[in-house]
């Protein structure tokens, strides 16, 4: 097992999250180069980091804004697709599990009402349960929930309250894992062994995989999902040079 992912494995997320911010500016001088670009800040790397917890995937940690393959895409696409970072409305967003690499760029975003919630996270200004959102109906315009439904027992009830707190032409970005080659997700209560679950789930924490029926999940509760490839309207050496994950598929939510 390599030392990163020794200290995912056994340092808690909370803790790793305050630990990561003082060793950032030196990893992000020690790895400068040109091979890799973090588009989300511009810097350039010879390498990036290693990220995994069962399977470790070369060159996709960013040192400088700790972005991953899905942070970076999703990043591009509302960049260039959108009018997130230029409206003139201010639009009220809900951010679910916060990422460090989008958290200070929100908050300070003039056209934002920026609210973040978690049950854990020490970047919550909500403490709550996603299967219980403390929020009234129709209260967000965008909502961002990525890689936390893999962690919920109850996914179908956590979908039902990102929908109902969402407002009428708001949309939200939900992305998960997924196994693109699978059709229909898997899970298993009964696995509840944290080794087992990184060895059959690919994290401890996690308690399915999901598959190509995970944009049906979403429509099943209300969303309409365009379920966007993004990457097919970069050019391949962009792709490379953003280290972005080749299979990904954006789910890009709406509620009518």
């Amino acid at each position: 097992m390599s030392i990163f992912q020794s200290i995912l494995n056994t340092i808690p997320r909370p803790l790793l999250i305050k630990l990561s911010y003082p060793v950032r500016s030196f990893l992000t001088f020690w790895l400068k180069g040109d091979n890799f670009t973090d588009p989300i800040d511009g810097k350039s790397f010879r390498k990036m980091l290693p990220y995994g917890y069962e399977v470790q995937r070369k060159n996709v940690l960013s040192p400088s804004t700790l972005s991953l393959e899905r942070h970076r895409l999703m990043w591009l696409y509302l960049k260039n697709e959108t009018d997130f970072f230029t409206s003139k409305e201010k639009r009220k967003l809900l951010h679910i599990a916060p990422e460090q690499c989008f958290y200070n760029r929100f908050r300070h975003q003039s056209n934002l009402d920026y609210l973040t919630s978690d049950i854990e996270s020490p970047l919550a200004d909500v403490k709550a349960d996603i299967c219980d959102l403390p929020f009234e109906d129709n209260s967000f315009d965008v909502i961002f929930c990525n890689h936390v439904l893999e962690h919920i027992t109850d996914d179908k009830k956590a979908m039902q309250e990102l929908l109902r707190v969402m407002k009428p032409g708001g949309f939200g970005i939900f992305q998960i894992p997924q196994d693109i080659e699978r059709e229909t997700t898997f899970e298993d209560d009964t696995i509840t062994d944290p080794k087992e679950r990184a060895k059959i789930f690919g994290q401890y924490d996690h308690v399915r995989i999901y598959g190509m029926d995970y944009f049906d999940k979403l429509r099943d509760v209300g969303f309409e999902v365009n379920e966007l490839k993004y990457n097919e309207k970069i050019s391949s050496e962009l792709v490379e040079k953003y280290a972005l994950d080749k299979t990904e598929i954006l789910p890009i939510c709406y509620k009518r």
